[in-house]
């Protein structure tokens, strides 16, 4: 069997099917993983943390697209991006008369600490010309539209973990579906992108499943079982 890595998982799309819901699959292969488990996910810190919890892991986490950073092992957090940009361009895009499309109490946004997120059933164009206007990253995962700061990412967000960790980006084996984990596949030793991936993703993997979802994430890291 082939030496197992250290693991980097993206959630939304990855470790779920068609209706983002997290396929039971993966429970157990992320439980009993041997090496270390990243969560890197596009959602905020409560999500990931959630997600560690139940599978009874350390909180290691990437969140926002690498604005958030967390490793319990060494009580850190990270908190990296210009939100007040970010804010700045939710308001401009909302005195356009568009709204962020998650309802009044917004989930989606309410524990965001570096960026917003819209809703895809709102405009895109004028979102990305006004995080342009502001010099801001602006990410469709899939999801959600992201306006993010242009510094950080994914793989600015392993860095920081393994900086912690005392490991190298190198050493992990890093699995996604969206232009939101191209830059982690970037400074991952391998890339596995799931067959539901965006071209961005596809582009900068390494190799690419014939599964999507979560079965594409088991297809992945089947050579490590």
């Amino acid at each position: 069997m082939t030496e197992t890595p250290p693991l980097v998982v993206d959630i939304d799309g990855t470790l779920t099917d068609e209706s983002r819901a997290v396929d039971p699959r993966v429970f157990p292969v992320l439980s009993e993983w041997p090496e270390q488990v990243v969560i890197a996910t596009g959602k905020a810190m409560p999500y990931p943390i959630a997600l560690c919890e139940f599978l009874g892991i350390d909180y290691t986490v990437i969140a926002e697209n690498g604005g958030v950073v967390f490793v319990e092992a060494t009580d850190t957090l990270q908190i990296e991006g210009d939100k007040a940009a970010c804010l700045a361009v939710a308001e401009a895009y909302r005195e356009l008369g568009y709204e962020m499309g998650f309802g009044e109490v917004d989930l989606a946004n309410r524990w965001r600490e570096t960026e917003v997120v819209v809703n895809l059933s709102q405009p895109e164009e004028p979102l990305q010309r006004l995080a342009e206007e502001h010099g801001l990253e602006f990410l469709d995962t899939g999801f959600a539209y992201h306006v993010t700061d242009a510094r950080i990412d994914k793989g600015t967000g392993l860095h920081a973990v393994c900086a912690e960790l005392d490991r190298e980006p190198e050493s992990f084996l890093a699995v996604g579906d969206s232009e939101n984990d191209a830059e982690v596949f970037e400074v991952a030793g391998e890339s596995v992108a799931v067959a539901n991936a965006d071209e961005t993703a596809k582009s900068r993997a390494d190799r690419v499943t014939t599964a999507p979802y979560a079965d594409g994430f088991l297809e992945a890291v089947e050579p490590y079982r």
